[in-house]
């Protein structure tokens, strides 16, 4: 195979080796989010559960070897990671000149949904923490309250854990279905770059708004005498913060390709899978 004397990155590449796909800068932005979640973690949760409330309650490192060894923390990340990888399936067709087949252009609708969804049952969850106290963990969990009197048992007055998650799909699953109904109808009219601008812009101000509502209420919770409220609180800060690390994600995948496409030899760069 002859080749050719153009330099990518000071090295001699041959004339017939494609650069690599842009599906790989894909999978490298992804790991990158998951690595930013994982060294955010510690100084999030340490910030989040320092010694400035009423009770020593402060967070130990065993503590957060326990938040690293649950399932729940491990599919919290996964959940994330892949949702960053479906809403960079659009601009992987965009960077590589093609024009988004109709199927795809629903993965970031229904991809912005889930998270928009989220984010709003965090917000509302979080306010009721600061309301209500831990008391707002029971009104969350209304299944239990609906189950005991089809039951002809009284209410519970400490949710159940299966209470608690049924009541959360519930909530989130409503808000899907509604914020799925709102981008579907932009998914008709815009085009797949102007679709992902909305669908990004709206997850970072929502983002925002959200972070707005739980910060205020953790702080309001960690200065009384609650006991799970700030677990409550909490994830309502860490859903805001994680959502909006995700909206970085396509600008971080677009700087990739601009990267690559600026450093391929002259006799590739007018070929049709430059960068947009």
């Amino acid at each position: 195979m002859r080749e050719n004397g153009g330099d990518f990155a000071g090295k001699v590449w041959p004339v017939g080796l494609k650069l690599p796909n842009m599906k790989r800068w894909a999978v490298l932005t992804v790991l990158l989010y998951a690595l930013t979640l994982l060294l955010l973690t510690p100084p999030v949760v340490f910030v989040a559960f320092a010694n400035w409330g009423i009770h020593d309650t402060s967070i130990s490192f065993h503590d957060l070897w326990q938040l690293y060894s649950h399932w729940g923390y491990w599919l919290w990340l996964a959940v994330l990671a892949g949702g960053q990888m479906l809403l960079l399936l659009v601009p992987i067709d965009l960077s590589e000149k093609r024009l988004p087949s109709r199927r795809k252009l629903k993965v970031p609708v229904i991809v912005s949904a889930f998270f928009l969804a989220n984010l709003f049952a965090a917000g509302v969850f979080s306010i009721l923490c600061a309301i209500f106290k831990d008391n707002a963990f029971n009104l969350f969990s209304f299944t239990d309250w609906i189950l005991g009197h089809r039951t002809g048992n009284p209410p519970s007055v400490n949710q159940t854990t299966f209470g608690g998650w049924t009541s959360i799909f519930i909530i989130v699953g409503i808000c899907w279905v509604i914020w799925a109904s709102v981008f579907s109808r932009f998914s008709k009219t815009d085009d797949a770059d102007s679709l992902l601008k909305r669908a990004v812009r709206w997850l970072l101000r929502g983002s925002i708004l959200e972070l707005l509502i739980a910060v205020p209420s953790h702080v309001i919770v960690r200065r009384r005498d609650d006991c799970c409220a700030p677990a409550g609180t909490f994830w309502g800060i860490a859903t805001g913060i994680s959502i909006m690390l995700l909206c970085f994600g396509p600008g971080v995948f677009f700087l990739f390709v601009e990267r690559c496409e600026r450093l391929k030899p002259k006799s590739q760069s007018g070929g049709g899978n430059s960068a947009p």
